[in-house]
């Protein structure tokens, strides 16, 4: 449509059209520069933009950016700075993309390196010197070829502007140029001077018929359908809308639409019910008007109701009926008594607050937020402050640039509360600890809960697979459509790396896998002891057995041709996941390893993961990550072979892409097993060391929020139990990641059982991915594991060694699927193939019994090829 420009040295100004100009969108305000702040300060006050632009007159210099930042805090919703800005100044660029705009040069259209500069940067363009006389189709394709390149590159919805200029003459804007920049999403920056609200003025650019100029009508009668809305968003009714009625609109700012029977319709005329117009939005396709109003009176309906679509709900309902109580309240109302009583309704907010604190269960935890927004919207209703204005405010917030550090007040700082006390050097003695501040697991006994509750421990928490699949079923839907294309968009779009190409090919370069001593020997050490063990696991022979006289049947192996292995990374340095995938791949003998790891921020693989593609032996790693990458191993790109397996670990949405993948035919492709989130069990007796076990239980519980961990104590006295959690917050506090830990651990639990068979009972119903034997003679209890992804047995055995460098494989079975599913091995990468022969004396001796077992299930012709091969035995 078009964006309205004004130079704020010009003033005074006419604030009813300027407030009008604000309700059809943004406004950028021509400032002299960013140091004169007064100036820009007055005119917000005087004119209370809702969304608007800061363009300066001048280049901007370095001491610019705190002025900047301070415009951008204080609601700006972005600053327009030249591109060289922009590239060379490191304090620009950290500003987020969605608050910054870049002005070019028209010149500067063809310039495709710039635009692949600025992606990611900015979140509009501001086209500028555009001669009015040299407009022309070229001019229009150039500039529609950028915009689809900023497109395709930028995450961030993304605003363009022309600004024209004529040397010889005035500009005259016209609505064949707004509709015409319209078709490519280009908007057309017009000088306030040159709008109007009136029609009959020929010389100006009417603003009604610049914004419908654009929109589409499907009517015969050409109104444009058009949603009402409250300042909340939620519908009142749907209304029609003609460029008369839209003019009208936004010269009184007031509701007024087409009525199909009677014209102009101004709504609340006779009724009363009038609307305060808050904002003209059009939508996508520029097809439906969504008008926001402050409602007055009974409502929209003209059946006395708010809306056209039943009552309120929700805190909408709750805000009317708190109003409504303020005015006059039923005999005993408690409402009335909370606003008579300010001491009573201070008391409830607190005490509701520190109820929500408390709350635990999700039931819980919506329970007792319910209760505190009742008392909270109590209080706002008092003071006269709607939820429009709590969530106007909550708006101004989300547009600010520099944050708060979020302390708490002294008062509420529980950390600031707690209290350690070591008594003496004895390293076994109690640490006082603020409860509310300790990092504890939840505590059980077996012996004192129900099956119900047994039950519950034993389950995971619940993955809402529909929303993710929802997700990531239009990821793999356009990497099968477009191959690369799609690849090198998403990678642009989720990790921020614009790719040539999406694939790197062995022979790998040198250079790429350069490391150093200390790291190759460590990698290297790992490859030999997982090599050495999956190896072991390859019974090359073949399994011949004759079930009968004259019948032989054998079973040997060959290895799956083309495997797809997916490393997580990006930022992350992960060689051991591909020494777990590549090493029984290779040793399995697939003809074709191919890898799949997120770039890093400079497109380039993690070194230590390509020195491993090298030394297993990958043709390819392809350069993404997510569901994308599942995606182009499984139906395969221009670059990116097709595979026929896909293994390797991944969130959330690349298990549920493999899972998808499998499960279409078209794709044929198998996956090495479902996956949760990462978890494990230890069982601990007395005989235990309180710091190991912590220490193992944090090393699952630091991978993520829905980690779990579980210890399972065997009749631990309550001295070596409390040094065990003693040695969790210890440990945890000091570490890295203690805020994942803190939530993770406080998820998980500690269950009290009186004797080892009751510990590996739960341990086999729980089949965690991991478990760990801290007890006495531990070897002897591996007979009793049933389910288990891996074993760690006894102290000196951390789970540690399993995930890097003892042998076993870390690929493991989570979410309970231990019961069904092994880890990754070297069978992992390799089908069995079955053979039989049978001899003349073979077949006579077994072809009766087919063909009988053939007969019972109706299958003719199977019985008939026995049958044809029986009866010339029986005449020779």
């Amino acid at each position: 449509m078009l964006l309205p420009i004004i130079d704020i040295s010009n003033q005074p100004l006419s604030i009813d059209f300027i407030k009008s100009l604000d309700l059809i969108g943004e406004i950028i305000l021509r400032i002299p520069d960013f140091n004169n702040t007064s100036l820009l300060t007055q005119f917000l006050e005087t004119y209370q933009l809702d969304k608007y632009w800061l363009f300066p007159i001048k280049e901007i210099v370095p001491n610019d950016i705190e002025n900047i930042i301070q415009f951008l805090d204080q609601g700006a919703q972005k600053v327009v700075i030249p591109a060289s800005n922009i590239l060379t100044n490191d304090s620009i660029s950290t500003l987020p993309a969605d608050r910054l705009a870049v002005n070019i040069n028209s010149s500067e259209l063809c310039n495709e390196e710039l635009s692949k500069k600025l992606a990611g940067l900015v979140s509009g363009y501001l086209v500028t010197d555009v001669d009015l006389e040299s407009i022309s189709g070229k001019f229009f394709q150039d500039l529609s070829n950028f915009i689809q390149n900023v497109q395709k590159t930028s995450d961030v919805l993304t605003k363009f502007g022309i600004i024209l200029q004529h040397e010889k003459s005035e500009i005259k804007y016209s609505l064949n140029l707004v509709q015409h920049l319209s078709t490519i999403s280009a908007d057309l920056v017009v000088p306030i001077k040159n709008l109007t609200l009136d029609s009959d003025n020929n010389s100006l650019l009417s603003v009604a018929d610049a914004l419908t100029c654009t929109l589409t009508s499907d009517r015969p009668d050409g109104l444009f359908t058009t949603i009402v809305v409250d300042e909340r968003g939620v519908a009142l009714g749907v209304v029609y809308s003609s460029t008369e009625s839209v003019r009208e609109a936004l010269k009184t700012r007031k509701g007024v639409y087409q009525s199909r029977k009677r014209g102009l319709w101004y709504k609340g005329a006779t009724s009363g019910s009038v609307q305060e117009l808050k904002k003209i939005d059009a939508d996508c396709d520029g097809d439906v008007l969504k008008f926001t109003v402050k409602q007055f009176g009974t409502g929209f309906c003209h059946l006395n109701t708010r809306t056209c679509f039943g009552g309120s709900k929700g805190l909408t309902a709750l805000e009317e009926t708190l109003q409504s109580r303020k005015v006059s309240a039923p005999p005993g109302s408690y409402t009335q008594r909370l606003f008579q009583n300010p001491d009573l309704l201070r008391s409830k907010i607190m005490e509701e607050a520190d109820e929500l604190c408390s709350a635990t269960t999700k039931e819980n935890i919506a329970w007792e937020t319910a209760d505190l927004l009742y008392f909270a919207l109590v209080k706002c209703v008092a003071n006269d402050v709607s939820l429009t204005d709590v969530e106007a405010h909550l708006d101004k917030r989300a547009k600010k640039v520099i944050r708060r550090p979020g302390n708490a007040k002294p008062q509420w700082d529980i950390s600031a509360k707690k209290t350690m006390e070591i008594d003496g050097d004895t390293k076994d003695k109690q640490i006082p600890i603020s409860k509310s501040d300790t990092i504890k697991m939840q505590k059980f006994k077996l012996s004192e809960i129900d099956s119900i509750k047994r039950t519950s421990l034993l389950k995971r928490p619940i993955i809402n697979s529909d929303d993710i699949m929802a997700r990531v079923r239009p990821i793999i839907n356009d990497v099968r459509n477009k191959g690369d294309a799609a690849i090198i968009e998403y990678t642009a779009k989720f990790d921020k790396v614009q790719l040539n190409t999406p694939v790197i090919s062995a022979p790998f370069p040198p250079e790429a896998m350069a490391l150093d001593d200390v790291t190759r020997r460590a990698i290297d050490q790992a490859y030999d002891n997982i090599y050495k063990f999956h190896d072991a696991q390859y019974d090359r022979s073949t399994l011949v057995v004759e079930t009968m006289p004259g019948v032989v049947c054998s079973r040997f192996s060959r290895p799956i041709e083309r495997v797809g292995l997916y490393v997580p990374g990006g930022t992350a340095i992960l060689p051991s996941t591909t020494l777990m995938l590549g090493i029984p791949a290779k040793v399995a003998g697939c003809k074709e390893i191919i890898i799949a790891s997120p770039p890093r921020k400079d497109g380039t693989v993690v070194p230590e993961v390509l020195y491993v593609a090298h030394k297993v032996g990958a043709s390819k790693v392809l350069l993404a990550g997510g569901a994308q990458a599942v995606a182009a191993l499984a139906y395969g790109t221009e670059s990116v072979p097709k595979v026929d397996k896909i293994c390797g670990p991944g969130n959330q949405y690349v298990t549920a892409a493999k899972m998808f993948a499998q499960n279409d035919s078209s794709a044929m492709i198998s996956i090495d097993m479902p996956a949760g989130p990462s978890e494990l069990l230890v069982i601990a007796d007395n005989t235990s060391i309180p710091t190991y076990v912590a220490s193992d239980l944090l090393s699952q519980a630091e991978h993520g929020t829905d980690s779990q961990v579980v210890l399972i104590g065997v009749c631990l006295t309550p001295e070596h139990l409390a040094n065990i959690e003693r040695e969790i917050h210890e440990q945890a506090s000091r570490l890295p990641r203690v805020d994942i830990v803190r939530e993770s651990i406080s998820k998980s639990f500690i269950l009290q059982v009186n004797n080892m068979n009751e510990a590996m009972k739960f341990s086999n119903d729980y089949s965690p991915e991991h478990l760990i034997l801290h007890i006495d003679d531990a070897e002897k209890w591996v007979n009793a594991v049933e389910n288990a992804g891996s074993v760690f047995i006894g102290a000196y055995s951390p789970e540690s060694c399993g995930d890097y460098a003892s042998g076993t494989n870390h690929t493991l079975p989570t979410y309970g699927y231990a019961r069904m599913y092994s880890g990754v091995n070297t069978l992992t990468f390799l089908k069995h193939i079955t053979a039989q022969k049978l001899t003349k004396q073979g077949l006579k001796d077994l072809g009766h019994t087919v063909m009988r077992l053939a007969e019972i299930e109706g299958l003719e012709a199977h019985r008939n090829a026995v049958h044809v091969r029986i009866r010339d035995l029986e005449n020779e």
